[in-house]
């Protein structure tokens, strides 16, 4: 096997050593990064009155999840399992948002007797909410992402139209009579822009029309902006400019407030932003293989443990941990799934041979939270990386978590 650098790692740990103690392959999570990431959100929204609640389902750890509640985010669940590990984590019921998609009554009725607020997405979930809870209840009302007709990329204006997200503009007076109706108070607007389409103009035309809907409903404590903040996965990809969107957001904001009785929170919910660049998915070369002109590195992952670039050609980049100062190569490299399980294509990296440890980039976010277990392959370990040590957070499975849920095996 080949050795392993010290350097150049988070915490300057020794990555061969993590691997040892706890196998490959392994995700590893950055503490450090995570609350920067927060501080600069922070920062950039520092004038205007904000509340950051973070997204649970881009990487639901509890370990994490306790990081975010120590540091005074709320949370935003989209199942009731998420609400109830962030009470486990220490969140307080009232600082978690639910928001589901096609929820059962069911559902509604466990986020409502755990105390979370709920987020309502459709007439049809209003009606259910409504059905079982009346007067002195609030509830947020989610709108559909809009855009006019031939603004923004093609990519924008498909995502928009396609959206199974949220009440039209069209349907929010009928929602909102609804719900006065029964009593119910509606305390919150909420819109969420895909991760894949936000910019600043996207972002502010959707401010725009938020403010512009939320002036006809005077008792709203909040106006929640969901996350979509994209992080960058190669050098030459943009970041957006969290401050200067604030600054443009600020004046839309002033304008709205004037004459209004209270002023209103704005809400965020980072995911992606605030973990992706914290987490690094380690995994062994387990053969390489001559394949039509092209060389494949087999790794001993694959899209069950990282769907993203099977499920959207997402990008990561990936560094030789073993050999960085190798003479780069062109590979392929692919999991040990029984499908295609390219992890990525034509890439140039440091010459790679059996028994190296490569790094997966900007692993955090919607890696260990989306992992599965195709081919009954086994979840990894999870570990987090703070003062210099790192701590399991979550232990690798094994055959009897497999097993444990099935009776009679």
């Amino acid at each position: 096997m080949s050795p392993e650098p010290k350097t150049g790692f988070p915490g300057g740990l020794d990555p061969g050593a993590l691997c040892e103690t706890w196998g490959t392959p392994l995700y590893v999570y950055d503490a450090r990064v995570m609350l920067e990431q927060l501080a600069t959100f922070r920062a950039a929204f520092s004038k205007l009155p904000h509340r950051i609640l973070y997204a649970a389902k881009a990487l639901s750890t509890l370990e994490v999840l306790r990081l975010f509640r120590k540091e005074g985010t709320g949370l935003d669940a989209v199942s009731v399992e998420e609400i109830e590990l962030g009470l486990r984590a220490g969140f307080r019921p009232a600082d978690i948002l639910f928001t589901p998609s096609f929820p059962s009554a069911g559902d509604l009725e466990r986020a409502a007797g755990l105390g979370a607020r709920i987020n309502i997405d459709s007439l049809s979930t209003l009606d259910k909410f409504v059905g079982c809870h009346g007067s002195n209840t609030a509830c947020c009302l989610r709108l559909k992402p809009w855009l006019r007709a031939g603004e923004g990329p093609e990519a924008v204006e498909r995502w928009r139209e396609d959206s199974k997200f949220g009440i039209t503009l069209d349907e929010l007076d009928t929602a909102c009579e609804r719900a006065r109706s029964k009593g119910l108070r509606i305390e919150g607007l909420h819109v969420h822009s895909s991760s894949v389409i936000l910019d600043a103009e996207v972002f502010l035309e959707t401010a725009g029309a938020l403010f512009e809907a939320a002036g006809n409903i005077p008792e709203l404590d909040y106006l929640d902006f969901g996350g979509g903040i994209k992080v960058p996965h190669r050098e030459e990809d943009p970041a957006v400019d969290l401050a200067g969107l604030a600054r443009r957001l600020e004046p839309l904001y002033r304008s709205f407030s004037q004459g209004r009785e209270k002023e209103l929170e704005l809400w965020f919910e980072p995911g992606r932003f605030l973990v992706s660049r914290a987490g690094i998915l380690l995994a062994r070369v387990t053969g390489l293989k001559e394949n039509d002109g092209e060389v494949l590195a087999g790794v001993d992952t694959g899209f069950h443990h990282l769907l993203r670039p099977r499920l959207y050609g997402a990008w990561h980049e990936i560094t030789n941990l073993s050999n960085p100062g190798g003479e780069p190569a062109e590979y392929r490299i692919v999991g040990q799934l029984c499908e295609p399980d390219d992890l990525a294509t034509a890439r140039l990296i440091p010459k790679i041979r059996e028994g190296d440890l490569l790094a997966f980039h900007n692993a955090g976010a919607y890696g260990a939270s989306m992992a599965s277990n195709y081919n009954s392959r086994l979840r990894p370990a999870e570990l987090l990386l703070q003062a210099g040590e790192a701590k399991l957070i979550r232990r690798r499975e094994t055959l009897e978590d497999l097993l444990g849920s099935q009776p009679g095996a």
